[in-house]
């Protein structure tokens, strides 16, 4: 199996700062895509930031200028550096790993965490 181990969130002031990680293992052959989705309790999961295998990444308009996806070298790990937080950026983070696995050939899967909550609030 993968597993994904999720760290950093918490309560923030306005203005503040966290910084999440999430560790990928297991079984992993290579991974193509990592980073971030939130949701808040009743709307959809939405893409927060990710970094691809060459090294590209997506982030969420309103995420931009704030917020910094990076992957740790020589781990299978990816840290989002949460700048200048809001109150609309209060949700439960979720970590998001598209990798391959060798069974056989090379098949790539998603996995998500399990959610870390993020509170930004005064």
């Amino acid at each position: 199996q993968v597993q994904l181990v999720e760290s950093g969130g918490g309560l923030v002031q306005p203005g503040g700062s966290l910084r999440l990680s999430c560790a990928a293992s297991g079984n992993i052959y290579s991974i193509n895509t990592m980073g971030w989705y939130r949701q808040v309790s009743g709307k959809e999961r939405e893409l927060v930031a990710v970094i691809n295998i060459d090294d590209t990444t997506n982030y969420a308009d309103s995420v931009k200028g704030r917020f910094t996806i990076s992957r740790v070298n020589d781990k299978n790990t990816v840290a989002l550096q949460m700048n200048s937080l809001k109150p609309e950026d209060t949700a439960v983070y979720y970590c998001y790993c598209n990798a391959n696995r060798y069974i056989g050939t090379v098949l790539s899967f998603q996995y998500w965490g399990q959610g870390t909550q993020v509170t930004v609030s005064s």
